[in-house]
């Protein structure tokens, strides 16, 4: 038991010794689900309703681009892996749970992840990062999501994200 304590406690330490860095990006994540090669996809829902972005209950998987411009064919700058659930009754509010996986020279390999509610019908939302890989080990931070696109019968869009994190 003392073992396992003193090489946690030495595992920490050592970034505690190092000088947090700070890390900024812009990117836009390209989120189809009608479109020609679908990106987001339900996959549960409640009984006997419709299952879509907009109703409550309802849980979207994701695989979505993420790309430096907002044209859906600009250069990948990762995915967006994970899944979003309607979680408010007048379906206004997504809680977000997914991973930002790096596909860019500067960050490729590295995962931040994301969590939080993302109130859809504001102009700006913020969100959470509670932590990252590679690169980003041990993040935190946060993203500003601005929506660009939105085409609700169809249930696609183009979010902007501006993110900030601090890791070592």
């Amino acid at each position: 038991m003392f073992l396992v304590a003193l090489a946690t406690s030495t595992e920490a330490s050592k970034y505690q010794l190092q000088r947090l860095k700070e890390a900024n990006m812009v990117f836009y994540m390209q989120d189809w689900e009608t479109a020609t090669n679908p990106t987001v996809f339900p996959i549960a829902g409640i009984p006997n309703k419709q299952w879509q972005v907009t109703s409550f209950g309802t849980v979207m998987a994701i695989d979505d681009k993420l790309t430096v411009a907002i044209e859906r064919n600009s250069s990948q700058f990762g995915r967006a892996h994970g899944i979003y659930v309607n979680s408010a009754l007048d379906g206004s509010d997504l809680h977000l749970l997914m991973s930002f996986v790096f596909t860019n020279k500067r960050y490729n390999g590295s995962t931040l992840e994301i969590q939080g509610s993302d109130r859809v019908y504001q102009k700006y939302r913020e969100i959470s990062v509670v932590s990252g890989t590679g690169i980003f080990r041990l993040a935190r931070g946060f993203a500003t999501l601005e929506t660009v696109y939105l085409d609700i019968p169809k249930s696609n869009a183009i979010i902007r994200w501006n993110v900030t994190v601090f890791h070592y």
